[in-house]
């Protein structure tokens, strides 16, 4: 039986919030270039600068790369009166970014996260990571050749949950 209230990725995303075309050399660079992506930002630059500090804050800490080519950018704390609801973003890079996960694979596959509020975000980055673990959908993560096939991967792994 699903939970109602549960987060469902496959509703956070839309082609405006997917890259699959990352440019940046570095880690600091691609963190700009996927807050880029967020529609609600575009016009509030105070905002972008927050929410950089706190990605850039949270990388210093620890870093994001979870392994697997896989980098989970995300604030170490909720960003509470930036945003109203969880926002994810997807961003791939062709070669990879190093990105010091532990197995020292370089990032190619990237989700930006903000959430308003720690239960949000934990549930998040929860549901993301049991998602990923998947072989399959890594592989076609990368394959994909546009945003709505990264869309339509995300719901159908979603939908086997």
């Amino acid at each position: 039986m699903k939970n109602s209230s549960a987060i469902v990725l496959g509703e956070l995303l839309s082609p405006a919030v997917i890259k699959l075309d990352l440019k940046s050399a570095d880690r600091d660079s691609v963190l700009g270039e996927l807050v880029n992506q967020i529609p609600q930002l575009a016009k509030q630059p105070e905002a972008r600068q927050t929410l950089l500090r706190a990605l850039y804050e949270r990388e210093q800490l620890h870093s994001t790369g979870i392994g697997d080519g896989i980098a989970l950018p995300h604030s170490r704390n909720a960003l509470v009166g930036l945003v109203d609801q969880p926002i994810l973003v997807f961003g791939r890079h062709e070669k990879g970014i190093p990105y010091d996960a532990i197995d020292g694979i370089p990032a190619r596959l990237f989700f930006l996260l903000i959430a308003p509020t720690v239960t949000q975000h934990l549930a998040v980055l929860a549901r993301l990571t049991r998602l990923l673990r998947d072989s399959r959908l890594r592989q076609g993560l990368l394959a994909a050749e546009k945003p709505e096939n990264v869309l339509a991967l995300i719901r159908e792994a979603e939908s086997k949950l």
